[in-house]
């Protein structure tokens, strides 16, 4: 590249070095954009009645060495030729002339693109997160006795759930110790209430990991529930954490990470599953509703509804007994960067907001269970009723045929 330039003492400079840009800051010198230019310059000029002046033999940006000369007095750009070798090999004139201030602000403009382009070229690392849920309780204490080799020892008192890695963490070079980029090995959260979290398992390997906790499992369900998520480790991460669609991007995932997510998981997968069993129920007592309104009456027997009762109850308590939805994370009460992660998957998951939905389909199962009791205690009541009134009916013939008898004997 060579720029010309002129003084008002007809002085002269030269430009030339190697200076390697973006097609879009070259744009914005020469507002004509290149698609792949690549060159670099550095600065060398002179006047006539001064010694020679030179730039720092150092790479800058075009932008960045006009800025220079602008501040020199007697110095102006009147004409930049450039020579370059692109796809397009042509050669741009520029005869506008450029004002300091609008090339302050051009400089300007292209140190924040250059910060966004370090940013956004930094390398990061996918993991893959994948929740299930296919029973109803988990036997934790002979689990961990079959996989000993691979049991992580708790760090807080929660005791509904454990921790298992599985293969060799190999050292992180930016210094974090447990950062899953680029390594083979993998973990596995299995809770009490059921919900299995796998943390970078391969498509393959699923199946095998859910055949280890299948052992020691009750109440298989008839079909699974699954659902995926995605972490992100990015070191070089302005903030601790980073929120996405369906991906939360941190500086490094380590075992309290993993614990503080799968948490939060376990828990998202096992309440999908509830709200399930309640959706059942309020369907099926929206059908009972429906044909009470066409024919005015229903048909249920009591054992029926007695089900329905346990069911909803049951389906309340494990809720909140065994998923331990209303419980803080010890691990997020110990420090404020889980702490983030944890509040910020409950509000991406609506934790909150799911459940308070269970609770108000629960009050409408309820509602109706309690209807249907009073309809059925009052059946039974009509019943009792016009038992008593037969059995009177039936005393009374007998008295009435016991005084007729006697009195035909007595005339006799």
């Amino acid at each position: 590249m060579r720029l010309i330039i002129f003084s008002p003492r007809m002085a002269k400079a030269i430009f030339s070095s190697p200076f390697r840009p973006s097609p879009r800051n070259f744009s914005t010198v020469c507002r004509k954009p290149i698609s792949g230019a690549n060159f670099s310059f550095s600065v060398v000029f002179h006047r006539e009645s001064s010694a020679s002046m030179f730039m720092p033999a150092r790479s800058v940006s075009a932008l960045r060495a006009l800025s220079y000369m602008q501040g020199r007095s007697g110095l102006q750009l009147s004409k930049c030729l450039s020579s370059i070798s692109s796809p397009a090999a042509s050669t741009l004139d520029w005869n506008d002339a450029v004002s300091g201030s609008e090339v302050d602000n051009r400089v300007a403009m292209e140190e924040l693109e250059e910060e966004d382009d370090e940013i956004g070229d930094a390398p990061n690392t996918s993991i893959p997160v994948r929740a299930f849920f296919f029973s109803t309780s988990v036997d934790l204490r002979s689990l961990v006795e079959q996989n000993k080799q691979s049991f992580i020892p708790p760090s807080s008192r929660m005791t509904n759930y454990v921790v298992f890695r599985f293969g060799d963490l190999k050292p992180d070079p930016n210094g974090s110790g447990s950062s899953l980029g680029g390594n083979d090995c993998c973990y596995m959260v299995v809770f009490q209430y059921g919900s299995i979290v796998l943390f970078n398992v391969r498509d393959h390997e699923v199946d095998g990991y859910l055949k280890v906790v299948e052992r020691h499992a009750s109440g298989l369900l008839p079909e699974m529930r699954k659902d995926e998520y995605e972490v992100r480790e990015k070191p070089t991460l302005n903030t601790w954490m980073e929120g996405g669609l369906d991906y939360i991007m941190l500086q490094y995932l380590n075992i309290d990470g993993i614990r503080t997510i799968g948490s939060v998981l376990g828990q998202s997968i096992a309440l999908d599953y509830y709200v399930r069993q309640v959706d059942g129920m309020v369907a099926e007592f929206t059908d009972i509703n429906r044909g009470m309104e066409k024919t005015g009456t229903f048909t249920m027997e009591r054992k029926k509804l007695f089900q329905l009762v346990g069911k909803a109850n049951s389906n309340l308590a494990d809720v909140i007994l065994k998923l331990g939805l209303f419980e803080r994370s010890d691990i997020a009460w110990k420090d404020a960067k889980y702490a983030q992660i944890w509040e910020y998957l409950r509000d991406e998951f609506e934790l909150t907001q799911r459940f308070a939905s269970l609770d108000f389909k629960l009050k409408f199962v309820e509602h109706n269970i309690r209807f249907l009791q009073e309809i059925m205690q009052n059946r039974k009541s009509d019943f009792l009723e016009w038992l008593i009134i037969i059995l009177i009916g039936a005393e009374i013939l007998i008295s009435v045929y016991d005084i007729a008898h006697k009195s035909s004997i007595t005339s006799l």
